[in-house]
């Protein structure tokens, strides 16, 4: 998962482009860039780390112009490298330079085209290249010395028929302006928003909403799927329909886990959805245990804090902050590597004992991925003097990959796959384990208000709304996903062949 964030404005972009990437941050943490324009130069800055540390004032005041792209990274089946942080670019046609959330799940078969084909090089082994790539060459055909909005779609519409999966894009094309696009099942959040300034309109496109609250932009709308939306150097905006939607089918992960609760996403509020998350949690938890004997919801921080909070309220019990978060240490789950993740578990989280000696506590957790987190997090507990631990998940198992962008790795890193409930419980070290029912987080999610009736849950019920995952590309996906896979190719160097203007660490 990244985050992806794009301006079209009338005063210098950096400032507000940072101020949007430090508020995505959450969506990746593995390593940041911001590319703007002016006066027909590119100026870029990316580097691995966080926002906050890859921008330097040097850096800042080096990246001129108003209109600008950005992107914050972590990494799937790519490396955790330098070479591999975004944007990245192309010089022809015109300058091309691209940011994406999102796996292409045909970038084998489209990196090959590109070479044999398109007659283009690619420098690294991220699907993210491959699309700018495919994107530059269609608009190369059209032939145009100055491209017009219509061009510029005709050249989508053509990538769209080429490439598949679930993602969001922005691009910025030199001398033109920004224009961002969404999959055709809109997989992968994009939103547009907007703002009077003296001189005229000025558009922001994002991966959240709250990119557009941080710098004073009014969402407009979510990137329909299969539409793109072009923004030039006038400050006039542009849509088209590009590719014809057959399911309209957001991440519900997005929901789950990713996405900020003062997020909307395609009109649906995800604090309320994880406050249905934890209603429906607590209704399930009262049919199975009618005559539980809970002293107290706990939850882990930050992700579950509102279901959690529902639970306890429903239960009838008391709620507490049983555990006390250290700020500075990033979110386990978008670690790279197994073992980096579990070295900061106790260092993320420390426990309140009076919270939890000689209680009966119940953890409630957004999911559980690979369980390593959980069952540290249920040590800390007893260690704290827990008298019972029991664990509540506001989703169902994680039994599947996710192949649209999410670093669920392979199915053999998944604690759920192939196992029941109660043999996940004595692997974590619960007393007792309840997941929430996919049905029931369908429902939470869904929203009257919202024309979205169905999602993504394909690494819940392991069912792919593309079409075209096949048991190959799963187990090519695992060779590449694994931690081993990971920690092998860290060490591993490819060349470097992107611009990089702002310099110096």
């Amino acid at each position: 998962m990244c985050g992806i964030v794009g301006i079209v404005g009338f005063s210098p972009v950096n400032q507000q482009i940072y101020d949007a990437l430090t508020v995505l941050q959450h969506r990746g943490q593995d390593a940041a860039g911001i590319m703007t324009q002016h006066e027909g130069g590119l100026y870029l800055r990316k580097d691995n780390g966080l926002v906050r540390d890859v921008f330097q004032q040097r850096h800042m005041v080096q990246l001129k112009g108003n209109v600008g792209i950005g992107h914050v990274r972590y990494p799937t089946a790519g490396c955790s490298s330098s070479d591999e942080a975004q944007p990245f670019y192309v010089n022809a046609p015109y300058g091309i330079c691209l940011a994406h959330n999102g796996n292409l799940t045909n970038a084998e078969d489209l990196a090959a085209e590109v070479r044999g084909e398109d007659r283009r090089h690619i420098n690294t082994g991220s699907d993210s290249e491959v699309l700018l790539n495919v994107f530059a060459s269609e608009l190369q055909k059209i032939g145009a010395q100055h491209a017009s909005a219509s061009d510029i779609f005709a050249a989508l519409a053509a990538v769209y028929r080429r490439i598949r999966g679930g993602y969001a894009v922005i691009a910025m094309v030199l001398g033109h302006g920004v224009v961002g696009f969404r999959d055709p099942n809109g997989i992968r959040p994009l939103v547009i928003g907007t703002r009077e300034s003296p001189r005229g309109r000025e558009y922001m496109l994002a991966s959240e909403s709250v990119a557009l609250d941080q710098s004073g932009f009014e969402l407009l709308r979510d990137v329909e799927p299969g539409e793109a939306v072009y923004v030039d150097e006038q400050g006039r905006m542009h849509s088209q329909q590009c590719a014809p939607v057959t399911r309209h089918t957001p991440c519900i992960f997005e929901y789950v886990y990713f996405a900020r609760p003062d997020s909307i996403i395609d009109n649906i509020s995800v604090y309320k959805a994880r406050l249905r998350m934890g209603e429906l949690l607590a209704e399930k938890i009262r049919r199975e245990r009618p005559q539980h004997d809970i002293d107290v919801v706990i939850p882990i921080p930050d992700t579950s804090r509102t279901s959690a909070l529902q639970v306890a309220q429903l239960l009838g019990v008391k709620y507490r902050e049983g555990f006390i978060k250290n700020r500075y240490i990033g979110r386990t789950f978008i670690m790279p590597g197994q073992e980096q993740r579990s070295k900061s578990v106790r260092s993320k989280l420390n426990a309140i004992d009076l919270e939890f000696r000689g209680k009966n506590v119940l953890l409630v957790d957004d999911s559980i991925v690979r369980g390593t987190t959980s069952a540290q997090i249920i040590e800390v507990a007893r260690e704290a003097g827990a008298r019972n631990v029991y664990f509540a998940s506001a989703a169902p198992p994680v039994r599947h990959p996710n192949v649209y962008g999410i670093d669920m790795p392979a199915a053999s890193e998944l604690v759920a796959a192939a196992r029941t409930e109660a043999e996940v419980a004595r692997l974590i070290g619960a007393d007792w384990l309840i997941y929430q029912d996919l049905d029931d987080l369908v429902r939470a999610v869904r929203h009257h208000d919202a024309s979205v009736t169905e999602f993504d849950t394909s690494c819940f019920s392991g069912e792919y709304v593309t079409g075209d995952v096949t048991p190959e590309y799963l187990a090519r996906l695992q060779a590449e996903r694994s931690d081993l896979a990971k920690a092998q190719r860290s060490g591993s160097s490819v060349s470097r062949g992107s611009l990089k203007v702002v310099g110096g660490p």
